[in-house]
């Protein structure tokens, strides 16, 4: 690929008000319109200043369009983005509106996205098969920051310091991940902290989005062995969903699996191979077993939950990997469990769980766009900020479903790339506006797909 013309010869001039850069928005604002977010911000929000609506649908529109910091949501001001959208604001009142928040705010905050995403899946084919089965999956990670600025910037697990952001999902087998709830938390906050209220959240936002456990579908929530305790599994269990949940290896865990019969071990072969960190090796098969098992009631035994404990085996090939002091059972194989209370077979459960490393592809998302930073230096600005990121991910997410069965599984870079970033010029005739759209565009009949599909259906005949 190489220039048509030398380039002293050619000359640039910003002068176009009729240009657009991002006309994807166009059909997207208006699926945010229609799922409530205007309403459910007039309706919700207490934050101080007027007009908090456009300030809420400006920075989610920003987000969809790439915007990753609040200097950048002023490529909704360029061209002829003021005849396609009323309403947009600069970004230093948007910085302002969001330095406003409080905690309560936020929480306000978090009421609109629980209704978006409610009113996304009425709109849209967003989680089908939600009423058979549904997966919440909830996990945390650290958003690194800089400097001294940050309130709550903090050392972490991870060793890196910045905010802990705390997550759960909705998937089904058939849909991708959508947010359900979201919590921005302290840089040194550990992993478990509020997570069972997170769960229990997440939870009411799935009943309203399809999938109800009350009303019969198959909710589990999956977690890894941080949230292994007692508040998380007890807060899924009075919502009416299962768990499957990593165990630790503490001492009942490692009991329980010296107790299996050596004939109970079921061979299983992975699809797809899965690297080993600790072994440094990439495993391709294992066993598998289960025993009946009691967890948290070695205190006292009413806080027991009863449940399976379902085990992978693998041959330890290392020997220099095995603890010091571990009985012969485990210096022979390396042992992986999980507590579940899951109606699937064996197979089945353990393979589902495996499946919860899909809510790492929902973090690399957020961070391959709005929360590539944390842009405030306060912390109730930046737990704001998080939340819209997670309405605009909801966006793009019902926006790939309103499209095509590729689109409703893509990323979200590739989302925009393909469905909101199209240039496009402005032409008025008629009192009707069009959009001139670039021909060729590879994925016009996409674009096209979702801009039918939110049409507004045709009058009645007289």
């Amino acid at each position: 690929m190489q220039p048509c013309h030398s380039f002293a010869a050619l000359s640039v001039r910003f002068d176009d008000p009729n240009l657009v850069s991002c006309a994807g928005l166009v059909p997207v604002v208006e699926l945010a319109r229609r799922s409530g977010l205007v309403d459910l911000v007039e309706q919700r929000s207490t934050v101080p200043g007027a007009n908090a609506s456009a300030k809420v649908s400006t920075l989610v529109a920003g987000m969809l369009a790439g915007a990753d910091s609040i200097e950048d949501m002023d490529l909704l001001r360029h061209g002829g983005m003021g005849r396609l959208f009323a309403g947009v604001r600069a970004p230093s009142t948007l910085g302002t509106f969001l330095r406003g928040f409080t905690f309560g705010h936020v929480r306000q905050l978090d009421a609109v996205a629980a209704g978006v995403l409610a009113g996304l899946a009425r709109h849209c084919p967003l989680l089908p098969g939600a009423e058979a089965v549904a997966f919440v999956d909830i996990d945390d990670t650290v958003r690194r920051t800089y400097g001294h600025a940050k309130q709550g910037a903090g050392y972490g697990y991870s060793g890196v310091k910045g905010l802990n952001a705390l997550l759960a999902t909705i998937s089904t087998p058939q849909a991708a991940p959508v947010i359900a709830a979201a919590r921005l938390r302290k840089g040194s906050a550990n992993s478990a902290r509020g997570a069972a209220r997170l769960v229990a959240d997440a939870l009411k936002v799935a009943s309203r989005a399809g999938a109800d456990p009350k009303a019969g579908s198959l909710v589990i929530v999956r977690a890894d062995s941080a949230y292994y305790n007692r508040d998380v599994i007890a807060a899924a269990r009075r919502a009416g969903a299962r768990f499957s949940v990593t165990a630790r290896m503490d001492p009942l865990v490692r009991k329980a699996i010296a107790s299996i019969d050596e004939a109970a071990w079921t061979p299983i072969r992975y699809p797809n191979a899965v690297f080993d960190e600790q072994e440094q090796r990439w495993i391709s098969d294992a066993e598998v077993a289960e025993v009946p098992f009691t967890a948290f009631g070695s205190q006292r035994a009413r806080d027991g939950i009863d449940g399976r404990l379902i085990v992978r085996r693998v041959k330890r090939l290392n020997p220099a990997t095995v603890p010091a002091g571990q009985h012969e059972l485990f210096a022979a194989h390396r042992h992986h469990a999980v507590f579940t209370d899951s109606p699937l077979t064996l197979l089945q459960a353990e393979t589902g769980h495996r499946q919860h490393a899909i809510i790492e592809q929902v973090i690399a998302d957020l961070k391959n766009g709005p929360l590539a930073h944390l842009p405030s230096g306060r912390f109730n600005a930046n737990a704001a900020w998080l939340v819209l990121a997670t309405i605009a991910f909801n966006l793009l997410r019902a926006t790939g479903a309103l499209t095509s069965l590729f689109h409703a599984r893509a990323t979200t870079a590739t989302l925009r790339t393909q469905l909101i970033n199209i240039p496009a010029r402005l032409a008025t005739s008629a009192r009707r506006l069009t959009l001139h759209l670039p021909t060729h565009w590879p994925w016009a009949d996409a674009w096209h797909e979702l801009f039918t599909a939110l049409q507004p259906p045709p009058p009645p005949p007289a």
